[in-house]
Protein backbone atom coordinates (compact mmCIF):
# COMPACT_ATOMS: atom_id res chain seq x y z
CA UNK A 1 0.00 0.00 0.00
CA UNK A 2 2.85 2.37 0.97
CA UNK A 3 5.99 3.26 -1.35
CA UNK A 4 8.07 5.38 0.94
CA UNK A 5 7.00 4.32 4.15
CA UNK A 6 6.33 1.18 6.05
CA UNK A 7 3.19 1.07 8.57
CA UNK A 8 2.27 -2.12 10.80
CA UNK A 9 0.41 -2.57 13.26
CA UNK A 10 0.64 -5.22 16.14
CA UNK A 11 -1.29 -5.88 19.87
CA UNK A 12 -2.41 -2.63 19.59
CA UNK A 13 0.78 -0.81 18.89
CA UNK A 14 1.19 0.77 15.75
CA UNK A 15 4.29 1.37 14.02
CA UNK A 16 4.90 4.51 11.07
CA UNK A 17 8.90 3.86 9.71
CA UNK A 18 9.49 6.88 7.59
CA UNK A 19 11.25 4.56 4.81
CA UNK A 20 13.80 6.29 2.38
CA UNK A 21 16.78 5.48 4.33
CA UNK A 22 19.20 6.20 0.86
CA UNK A 23 18.50 9.92 1.40
CA UNK A 24 18.25 9.74 5.24
CA UNK A 25 14.41 9.65 5.01
CA UNK A 26 14.30 12.64 3.64
CA UNK A 27 11.18 14.46 3.11
CA UNK A 28 9.67 14.51 -1.04
CA UNK A 29 6.09 14.77 -1.64
CA UNK A 30 4.86 11.03 -1.57
CA UNK A 31 6.29 10.49 1.38
CA UNK A 32 4.25 13.23 3.11
CA UNK A 33 1.43 12.02 1.84
CA UNK A 34 2.00 8.78 2.79
CA UNK A 35 2.75 9.71 6.20
CA UNK A 36 -0.98 12.07 5.70
CA UNK A 37 -2.56 8.69 4.65
CA UNK A 38 -0.64 6.16 7.84
CA UNK A 39 -1.42 9.07 10.30
CA UNK A 40 -5.10 8.81 9.40
CA UNK A 41 -5.52 5.18 9.65
CA UNK A 42 -4.11 4.91 13.03
CA UNK A 43 -6.55 7.55 13.88
CA UNK A 44 -9.25 5.62 12.64
CA UNK A 45 -8.40 2.01 13.78
CA UNK A 46 -10.07 1.37 17.04
CA UNK A 47 -7.58 -1.26 17.87
CA UNK A 48 -4.23 0.85 17.58
CA UNK A 49 -3.63 2.30 21.17
CA UNK A 50 -0.28 3.60 20.63
CA UNK A 51 1.83 5.40 17.85
CA UNK A 52 5.36 4.77 17.08
CA UNK A 53 7.12 7.34 14.82
CA UNK A 54 10.47 6.18 13.67
CA UNK A 55 13.18 5.89 10.65
CA UNK A 56 14.73 3.36 8.65
CA UNK A 57 18.60 2.82 8.97
CA UNK A 58 21.40 5.70 10.69
CA UNK A 59 18.86 8.35 10.57
CA UNK A 60 15.16 9.12 11.51
CA UNK A 61 14.42 11.92 9.05
CA UNK A 62 16.92 14.98 7.94
CA UNK A 63 13.97 17.28 6.47
CA UNK A 64 13.27 18.30 3.15
CA UNK A 65 14.49 16.66 0.34
CA UNK A 66 16.47 19.83 -1.20
CA UNK A 67 17.49 17.69 -4.58
CA UNK A 68 13.98 17.12 -4.97
CA UNK A 69 12.50 20.66 -4.31
CA UNK A 70 15.15 21.75 -6.62
CA UNK A 71 13.54 20.35 -9.20
CA UNK A 72 10.75 23.14 -8.68
CA UNK A 73 12.41 26.38 -7.98
CA UNK A 74 9.08 28.36 -8.49
CA UNK A 75 7.52 26.69 -5.94
CA UNK A 76 5.51 28.30 -2.72
CA UNK A 77 7.18 27.38 0.48
CA UNK A 78 3.26 28.54 2.05
CA UNK A 79 1.46 26.08 -0.13
CA UNK A 80 4.06 23.20 0.91
CA UNK A 81 3.85 23.80 4.58
CA UNK A 82 -0.15 24.10 4.14
CA UNK A 83 -0.73 21.07 2.12
CA UNK A 84 2.28 18.66 3.34
CA UNK A 85 4.08 19.81 6.65
CA UNK A 86 1.12 21.29 8.67
CA UNK A 87 -1.23 18.31 8.13
CA UNK A 88 1.31 16.16 9.48
CA UNK A 89 1.72 18.15 12.58
CA UNK A 90 -1.43 19.06 13.41
CA UNK A 91 -2.31 14.95 12.89
CA UNK A 92 0.69 13.95 15.31
CA UNK A 93 -0.44 16.61 18.09
CA UNK A 94 -4.52 15.94 17.46
CA UNK A 95 -4.37 12.49 17.19
CA UNK A 96 -6.34 11.05 20.89
CA UNK A 97 -3.93 8.30 20.92
CA UNK A 98 -0.10 8.95 22.33
CA UNK A 99 2.50 9.34 19.70
CA UNK A 100 5.87 8.02 20.63
CA UNK A 101 9.02 9.31 18.78
CA UNK A 102 11.73 6.46 18.58
CA UNK A 103 14.93 8.53 17.55
CA UNK A 104 16.93 6.41 15.98
CA UNK A 105 19.56 9.08 14.19
CA UNK A 106 19.58 12.38 13.10
CA UNK A 107 16.23 14.78 12.88
CA UNK A 108 16.83 17.60 11.38
CA UNK A 109 14.63 20.47 9.97
CA UNK A 110 11.44 19.42 9.13
CA UNK A 111 12.46 15.86 10.86
CA UNK A 112 13.23 17.93 14.22
CA UNK A 113 9.87 19.12 14.35
CA UNK A 114 7.89 16.14 13.77
CA UNK A 115 10.03 14.29 16.12
CA UNK A 116 8.71 17.52 18.89
CA UNK A 117 5.23 16.89 17.75
CA UNK A 118 5.60 14.06 19.30
CA UNK A 119 4.05 13.62 22.82
CA UNK A 120 7.10 11.50 24.26
CA UNK A 121 11.00 10.69 22.43
CA UNK A 122 13.06 8.01 23.68
CA UNK A 123 16.48 8.48 21.60
CA UNK A 124 19.14 6.14 21.08
CA UNK A 125 22.35 7.95 22.56
CA UNK A 126 23.58 8.50 19.27
CA UNK A 127 20.63 10.45 17.83
CA UNK A 128 20.64 14.10 17.00
CA UNK A 129 18.48 17.27 17.29
CA UNK A 130 19.15 19.64 14.50
CA UNK A 131 16.97 22.99 13.49
CA UNK A 132 18.79 23.22 10.53
CA UNK A 133 17.08 25.93 8.32
CA UNK A 134 18.93 28.80 9.48
CA UNK A 135 21.73 27.20 7.48
CA UNK A 136 19.87 27.51 4.47
CA UNK A 137 18.61 31.02 5.07
CA UNK A 138 14.96 29.51 6.30
CA UNK A 139 12.97 30.01 9.68
CA UNK A 140 11.78 27.39 11.46
CA UNK A 141 8.63 25.37 10.05
CA UNK A 142 6.53 22.62 10.61
CA UNK A 143 5.50 23.78 14.60
CA UNK A 144 9.30 23.72 15.95
CA UNK A 145 8.75 27.83 16.84
CA UNK A 146 5.90 26.61 18.98
CA UNK A 147 7.52 23.78 20.22
CA UNK A 148 11.28 24.83 20.90
CA UNK A 149 10.46 27.84 23.48
CA UNK A 150 7.50 25.92 25.47
CA UNK A 151 9.99 22.94 26.14
CA UNK A 152 13.76 24.61 26.23
CA UNK A 153 12.65 28.57 27.12
CA UNK A 154 12.42 31.47 24.95
CA UNK A 155 16.19 32.44 25.27
CA UNK A 156 17.62 28.41 24.46
CA UNK A 157 14.97 28.72 21.53
CA UNK A 158 16.58 31.42 20.10
CA UNK A 159 20.00 30.04 20.56
CA UNK A 160 18.68 26.67 18.89
CA UNK A 161 17.00 28.16 15.90
CA UNK A 162 19.67 31.01 15.07
CA UNK A 163 22.60 29.14 15.35
CA UNK A 164 21.77 25.65 14.12
CA UNK A 165 22.80 24.31 17.25
CA UNK A 166 23.66 20.12 16.80
CA UNK A 167 22.09 19.13 19.92
CA UNK A 168 22.98 15.70 21.04
CA UNK A 169 20.44 13.02 22.70
CA UNK A 170 22.44 13.35 26.13
CA UNK A 171 21.77 16.92 26.12
CA UNK A 172 18.33 17.04 24.85
CA UNK A 173 17.41 14.57 27.85
CA UNK A 174 19.02 17.46 30.36
CA UNK A 175 16.85 20.47 28.12
CA UNK A 176 13.45 18.25 28.11
CA UNK A 177 13.52 18.08 24.57
CA UNK A 178 14.05 14.34 25.24
CA UNK A 179 12.12 12.02 27.49
CA UNK A 180 14.61 8.99 27.68
CA UNK A 181 17.87 9.01 26.46
CA UNK A 182 19.35 5.33 26.10
CA UNK A 183 21.93 3.53 24.42
CA UNK A 184 21.18 2.35 21.12
CA UNK A 185 21.25 -1.09 21.24
CA UNK A 186 18.70 -0.06 24.27
CA UNK A 187 16.63 1.94 22.08
CA UNK A 188 14.02 -0.99 21.11
CA UNK A 189 13.36 -2.30 24.54
CA UNK A 190 13.21 0.98 25.65
CA UNK A 191 10.43 2.16 23.53
CA UNK A 192 8.66 -1.41 24.35
CA UNK A 193 8.43 -0.53 27.89
CA UNK A 194 6.25 2.37 26.82
CA UNK A 195 4.10 0.64 24.02
CA UNK A 196 3.23 -2.44 26.28
CA UNK A 197 2.26 0.20 28.82
CA UNK A 198 -0.47 2.31 26.75
CA UNK A 199 -1.33 -0.59 24.88
CA UNK A 200 -3.24 -1.60 27.87
CA UNK A 201 -4.06 1.79 29.23
CA UNK A 202 -7.47 3.71 29.49
CA UNK A 203 -6.84 5.38 26.13
CA UNK A 204 -10.11 7.49 26.03
CA UNK A 205 -8.71 9.08 29.71
CA UNK A 206 -5.42 9.37 27.80
CA UNK A 207 -6.54 10.77 24.49
CA UNK A 208 -8.64 13.15 26.48
CA UNK A 209 -5.32 14.39 28.71
CA UNK A 210 -3.46 15.02 25.62
CA UNK A 211 -6.40 17.58 24.29
CA UNK A 212 -6.08 19.18 28.34
CA UNK A 213 -2.64 19.52 28.39
CA UNK A 214 -2.44 21.18 24.62
CA UNK A 215 -4.89 23.45 25.33
CA UNK A 216 -3.62 24.20 28.99
CA UNK A 217 -0.45 25.87 26.57
CA UNK A 218 -2.90 28.88 25.97
CA UNK A 219 -5.60 28.92 28.51
CA UNK A 220 -5.85 30.49 31.74
CA UNK A 221 -6.13 28.66 35.12
CA UNK A 222 -10.09 29.68 34.97
CA UNK A 223 -10.72 28.11 31.76
CA UNK A 224 -8.34 24.93 32.79
CA UNK A 225 -10.86 24.04 35.52
CA UNK A 226 -13.85 24.19 33.23
CA UNK A 227 -12.26 21.87 30.26
CA UNK A 228 -11.52 19.56 33.07
CA UNK A 229 -14.75 19.32 34.50
CA UNK A 230 -16.10 19.06 30.84
CA UNK A 231 -13.67 16.56 30.21
CA UNK A 232 -13.81 14.62 33.31
CA UNK A 233 -17.78 13.74 32.40
CA UNK A 234 -16.50 12.38 29.26
CA UNK A 235 -13.82 9.44 30.90
CA UNK A 236 -16.78 8.85 33.61
CA UNK A 237 -18.80 7.74 30.68
CA UNK A 238 -16.23 5.07 29.53
CA UNK A 239 -15.77 1.22 29.96
CA UNK A 240 -12.85 1.98 31.22
CA UNK A 241 -13.76 4.31 33.91
CA UNK A 242 -16.18 1.47 35.15
CA UNK A 243 -13.70 -1.10 34.31
CA UNK A 244 -10.96 0.86 36.78
CA UNK A 245 -12.94 1.33 39.83
CA UNK A 246 -14.58 -1.94 39.29
CA UNK A 247 -10.87 -3.40 39.55
CA UNK A 248 -10.16 -1.18 42.08
CA UNK A 249 -13.16 -2.57 44.85
CA UNK A 250 -12.38 -6.43 43.28
CA UNK A 251 -8.19 -5.67 44.29
CA UNK A 252 -6.75 -7.26 40.35
CA UNK A 253 -5.53 -4.90 37.91
CA UNK A 254 -7.64 -3.64 35.55
CA UNK A 255 -8.03 -4.84 31.80
CA UNK A 256 -8.52 -1.61 30.15
CA UNK A 257 -10.28 -1.67 26.40
CA UNK A 258 -9.58 1.49 25.48
CA UNK A 259 -13.47 2.28 25.50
Amino acid sequence: MYEFIKFEKEDGVATLTLNRPDVYNALNDEITYEIQAALKEAKRDKEVRVLVLTGEGKAFCSGQDLKASAKNPGRSFSDSLHKRYNPIIKAITEMPKPVICKLNGVAAGAGCSFALACDLIVAGESAKLIEVFVNIGLVLDSGSSYFLPRLVGSSKAFELATMGTRISASEAEKMGLVSKCVADEELDNAVKVYTDYYASAPTKAIGLMKKMLNKSQNSSLKEMLEYEAYCQDIAGATYDYKEGTTAFLEKRKAAFKGE
